[in-house]
């Protein structure tokens, strides 16, 4: 198949993209520069010059290809709620090419969706289209689409990594070589779930290829790692001390990162892997830290 990638020079788009041309497919890569379009060639990919916000771009893409996988997205979380709209309206606006045809669109979310009862592990079933998490604009686009027919379904996505980069974990890690302390908020019991880059491109391509239409998967490979084992693994690779933080003061250490610090973010991924034929093989989220490229 052909497929519109957005997101294609991206941490984890990049490395779908490898896994969709070693699959056999192939890819038409989003991009916003000219470095960017010259990397995809690099890589084999063509380069489609576009944005997430120029939706007729996104639109012209999709209009080319036999199915889209969009892994586009703005991380800068000071504007979360304002990415999230911005990514409703992307993912609406890919929909609406493929609609009337069963050409396959996997769109981005988080296994928080799937977060039913606090300190339960999220499940593909579970979706609350009132979920006060604002990533829940992307999984409303996506219902919108298939009550209108559109082949869709939801990648939602743990912490991904690899030794360069580990999801939020990266920004912790940031965090304990500015303030020399990696920390965690005392009494809490928390567990975070994480999936290995490689692990997560391979799942983007079976769900493109053997998905079912209105299906949610969960790119988990560990289901729940202790957040205070994430804590000293950071501070013993970076030779600094590991140290407990009260919750009063959480906020003031760990400023935006402390409503994802003291929450459990635990996912299951039983029915992915049932679903899908799915079988993780490759490092651990804690095995990745011992051994960070900049550490």
């Amino acid at each position: 198949m052909r497929i519109f990638l957005t997101g294609s020079t991206g941490f984890i788009g990049s490395q779908v993209a490898l896994e969709l041309i070693g699959s056999g497919h192939q890819v038409l890569g989003m991009t916003r520069s000219e470095s960017g379009a010259r990397a995809l060639a690099e890589m084999g990919v063509q380069a489609h010059q576009g944005d997430v916000e120029d939706l007729q771009s996104l639109q012209r893409g999709a209009a080319e290809c036999d199915a889209v996988i969009h892994t586009a997205f703005d991380h800068n979380f000071a504007n979360f709620a304002e990415n999230c709209q911005k990514d409703q309206r992307a993912i609406i606006a890919l929909g609406s090419v493929l609609e009337g045809s069963n050409r396959p669109l996997v769109i981005t979310s988080s296994t928080a969706m799937g977060s039913a009862v606090p300190g339960q592990k999220a499940i593909e079933d579970f979706f609350n289209p009132e979920h006060l998490n604002p990533r829940v604009a992307s999984e409303l686009a996506g219902l919108e689409l298939s009550q209108r027919g559109v082949n869709v379904s939801v990648m939602r996505l743990s912490q991904i990594h690899d030794t360069r980069k580990q999801g939020l974990v990266t920004d912790l890690v940031e965090l304990a070589r500015k303030t020399g302390v990696s920390a965690y908020i005392e009494g809490t019991f928390n567990n975070w779930s994480a999936t290995h880059i490689k692990d997560t491109a391979r799942l983007f391509c079976l769900a493109l290829e053997k998905g079912e239409p209105g299906s949610r998967y969960h790119a988990t490979a560990e289901e729940a790692i202790s957040f205070k084992s994430i804590a000293q693994t950071i501070a013993q690779t970076l030779g600094v001390p590991v140290g407990a933080v009260r919750a009063e003061e959480a906020l003031a250490h760990f400023g935006w990162l402390t409503p994802f610090v003291s929450k459990d973010m635990s996912a299951s991924s039983a029915k992915t892997r049932e679903w899908l034929n799915w079988s993780p093989e490759s490092p651990t989220l804690l095995a990745d830290l011992k051994n960070m490229v900049h550490a």
